[in-house]
């Protein structure tokens, strides 16, 4: 279960970290903007305005790895398939970030799927 939990909080902390890369984008526009800052992210090109997606997409996808995980742990089902599975999906949300600020579109796309599958596969081992 601790695989879990740690899996768990590396995900819940990934859009933060991301969005230390959009404060840097902003900051390099002159200052970050403290009162209207998603009207500044919303200014953003490039791979600034990568950043500010995969920051949101990070959010997108813990809500889906956090029911998977929580249901997981509250069914028992907590073996080793399900801590694999844990594991592959935050290496995928690592890997994905990457990309989408190098702008890699289609490999980015792939590494989502392989990440939202893990999440759907330990869904379906809980109810076995």
């Amino acid at each position: 279960m601790t695989t879990l939990i740690i899996c768990l909080f590396i995900a819940v902390l990934l859009p933060y970290l991301l969005k230390i890369v959009v404060g840097n984008f902003m900051l390099k526009e002159g200052k970050y903007d403290n009162h209207y800052p998603r009207l500044q992210q919303a200014r953003l090109q490039g791979m600034g305005a990568r950043a500010v997606a995969a920051h949101q997409n990070s959010f997108e996808s813990l809500l889906v790895f956090a029911t998977a995980v929580l249901t997981a742990i509250a069914t028992k089902h907590i073996g080793a398939a399900i801590q694999i599975l844990a594991i592959i999906y935050i290496v995928s949300r690592l890997i994905y970030s990457v990309l989408y600020l190098m702008d890699m579109a289609t490999l980015r796309s792939t590494i989502w799927f392989i990440g939202f599958i893990c999440c759907l596969v330990i869904l379906g081992l809980c109810l076995v």
